[in-house]
C-alpha cells in the first residue's frame, strides 16, 4: 500500500463492507497500520442512499445495527423498497420475515442489496454473507434483486468515476474471485486474486 501511494497511482479501496460505516471501517484499518481515509473508500452504503433519493424510495432497513447511520438522512416512514445488506445476528427468521411481508404487499417489489457475497471470512471461521438471504427473498417474492456493490458494474463505475480512470487502466486486487475478479473485469478492469482471506 505505501509503495502504491508513494508512486503517484490513484487508490481506491472497494469494499462490500456493511457491518460498519465508512468513519468506522477506516478507524480499524488505520488500528492496524494502514495509511487510509474515507474519501478512499467506495461502499455500497452511501451509493444506495444516493439511488434511494434520486428515485424517490423509502427503505426498510434489514441491514446490521452499525451500518444504520449511513441511512440518517433518508426518509424511512411508510416503505417503499428493502435494502438488505449484512444484518449477522439481525437475520433472524422474524426480521426476515418482516422484509418479505414489506415486499410481498408491494405491487411492484423494490429490493436493494448491499452485495451478493456468498460468506466471507472472520477469525472463528467463514460465515454466510448477504447473497444467501438476498436469493431467499428474490425466491419467496418472486423479484430480481438491484445489486449496489460489488460485482455490480455501476459499483466499479463508480470508484472510476471518482479517480477519473478508465477501466482499461485500472487492476482490481481482492480474494473474491466472482465478486472482485469477475465484477472487475466485467467492467473492463484487470483483476488479481490474492490469495489470502477466503480465496478458495
Amino acid at each position: 500500500l505505501h509503495r502504491i501511494k508513494a508512486s503517484g497511482l490513484k487508490l481506491r479501496f472497494c469494499t462490500n463492507e456493511t457491518q460498519a460505516t465508512r468513519e468506522n471501517f477506516v478507524k480499524k484499518l488505520r488500528a492496524m497500520g494502514f495509511d487510509i481515509s474515507v474519501a478512499e473508500v467506495t461502499a455500497p452504503a452511501p451509493a444506495t442512499c444516493r439511488i434511494l433519493r434520486e428515485r424517490g424510495l423509502r427503505p426498510h432497513l434489514l441491514v446490521h445495527d452499525d451500518l444504520v447511520p449511513e441511512f440518517a438522512e433518508v426518509d424511512k416512514t411508510n416503505p417503499n423498497c428493502v435494502v438488505l445488506g449484512d444484518a449477522a445476528e439481525n437475520f433472524t427468521y422474524a426480521n426476515l420475515n418482516e422484509a418479505f411481508r414489506v415486499l410481498i404487499g408491494m405491487e411492484k417489489p423494490v429490493l436493494l442489496s448491499l452485495g451478493r457475497g456468498r460468506y466471507y471470512k472472520e477469525t472463528d471461521g467463514l460465515k454466510l454473507d448477504v447473497g444467501a438471504y438476498m436469493k431467499a427473498l428474490e425466491y419467496a417474492c418472486d423479484v430480481q434483486a438491484e445489486v449496489v456493490g460489488k460485482p455490480a458494474k455501476r459499483f466499479f463505475e463508480s470508484a472510476l468515476a471518482e479517480m477519473g480512470v478508465p477501466p482499461e487502466q485500472a487492476i482490481m486486487i481482492g480474494d473474491d474471485i466472482v465478486n472482485d475478479v469477475g465484477g472487475a473485469q466485467r467492467c473492463g478492469m484487470r483483476a488479481l486474486q490474492v490469495r489470502t482471506g477466503k480465496y478458495r
